[in-house]
């Protein structure tokens, strides 16, 4: 695909020549409008919409705004109030009012100049948007987890290499400094030859029933729902969308898919997955919501290495620890502390660390892609088949009992039940 950047460039540069020395001249344009006193030149530039401005939004948008090279032009929500924040925000960080601001996020999309997007919805929205957002010639950064099935994420997967999108996955722990040294440690044999990877988060809630509600003043409830089944609005139901099975998978997922993506990682994994999963799980069947309370899987690699992954416990109890037959290393997520047996391993770290929560430098990495077109540190396809474990295993406890996976044809071995739950029904008048 050609560099979208160099063509807007090539475009000023050809507009400047043209004006002739009119551009030199002060009182006509300001010098930080042509990158001097330190600021970006416009051609340099990638300007970006975001879609959807929920807490995690918020959390992130700063990061994207910091850079000198990012301009936030539009943003996108179903919800009004969430959607006139937004526009408020960026406005207030662009010093003007000129923030576009779209109910339909095809509207934003449409326009030419908009080079990229950040995706931050609810699941059920990030492989529809970002297949949209590919056909409309922008790249995309997406949270997490990109899918809500196995086929969903392998037509992100297939649509952003036919059209030569730059995507980078929400996976920000990659480009933070402690799951890199882990990921080092591991790769260099510090613990040995590995033999188990174990992955903790927290145990999902229970949301008890709820009787149907008005829809809020200024949300469109059938944008909001999108492809997914259409239910009676509750608060319940739309804010705690993750814990329930039509919108969402609960922490197995929520989180899961970040320890999915590092263990695949350390694991040197990126193009394939286990084969083999096994485990038990909770549920209460008087709740509203419908996803595990608890639940204990192993997943098991062709070389027999095991991912034990356990949704258990508080929030602040996540971690993931990778064990060898010479010692182990784990990251508290919480915490970002770094323990390992032997501890000598430690003294092998030399850069200060930067906890999960600052997302700037895999924004960062975003960006430079961007611009030199080479695949960011979480592509398409490693956060595909990250994400594609944690759908397998979820597929398993709703099945309850073990299944087995081929990584290389994306199905269930044997298991014509398991392979009908690889993709799910979208609600007309959506489709990939």
């Amino acid at each position: 695909m050609p560099d979208r950047t160099a063509r807007r460039r090539e475009f000023l540069k050809m507009v400047a020549t043209s004006l002739g020395g009119a551009l030199a001249v002060p009182s006509l344009v300001r010098s930080s409008a042509l990158g001097a006193d330190g600021a970006t030149a416009p051609s340099d530039r990638t300007t970006f919409g975001v879609i959807g401005y929920g807490g995690r939004c918020r959390a992130i948008l700063g990061h994207f705004m910091a850079f000198g090279d990012a301009r936030c032009l539009a943003v996108s929500d179903c919800n009004m109030p969430r959607r006139h924040a937004a526009k408020a925000r960026v406005d207030q960080h662009n010093k003007n009012t000129d923030c576009g601001d779209y109910p339909d996020f095809r509207d934003l999309l449409s326009r030419d100049d908009i080079d990229a997007v950040l995706i931050a919805t609810g699941d059920r929205w990030h492989t529809p948007a970002s297949i949209y957002a590919a056909r409309a010639g922008k790249d995309i950064y997406t949270e997490k987890p990109i899918s809500l099935s196995i086929a969903e994420g392998r037509a992100m997967a297939d649509t952003m290499k036919r059209f030569g999108t730059i995507y980078q996955a929400g996976h920000q722990r990659r480009s933070v400094d402690s799951y890199r040294f882990q990921n080092e440690a591991v790769r260099t044999g510090a613990i040995g030859k590995l033999h188990t990877i174990h992955a903790r988060m927290w145990a999902g809630p229970r949301i008890g029933p709820q009787a149907p509600q008005p829809v809020p003043k200024g949300l469109d409830y059938d944008m909001w729902l999108g492809p997914t089944p259409w239910h009676p609005y509750t608060n319940a139901r739309v804010g705690g969308w993750n814990y329930f099975w039509d919108t969402g998978a609960g922490p197995l997922i929520g989180m899961g898919c970040h320890y999915t993506d590092i263990a695949q990682w350390g694991h040197d994994s990126d193009d394939t997955g286990p084969v083999e999963y096994r485990g038990t799980a909770t549920w209460d069947l008087n709740a509203f919501s419908d996803t595990p309370i608890t639940a204990d899987i192993t997943c098991t690699y062709a070389d027999g290495v095991k991912l034990l992954m356990q949704s258990q416990g508080a929030f602040a109890d996540r971690f993931i620890r990778f064990i060898g037959d010479k010692g182990w290393i784990q990251v508290d997520d919480q915490t970002n502390l770094i323990t390992a047996s032997p501890a000598s391993i430690l003294k092998q770290r030399a850069v200060a660390a930067r906890s999960w929560a600052h997302t700037g430098g895999h924004v960062r990495n975003w960006l430079d892609c961007i611009k030199s077109r080479q695949p960011t540190v979480c592509h398409p396809e490693s956060a595909q088949r990250a994400t594609t474990i944690c759908h397998v295993l979820n597929i398993g406890l709703r099945l309850g009992r073990p299944v087995k996976w081929d990584p290389s044809a994306e199905r269930f071995v044997g298991d014509d039940e398991a392979n009908r739950m690889i993709s799910r029904a979208y609600r007309a008048p959506w489709a990939l």
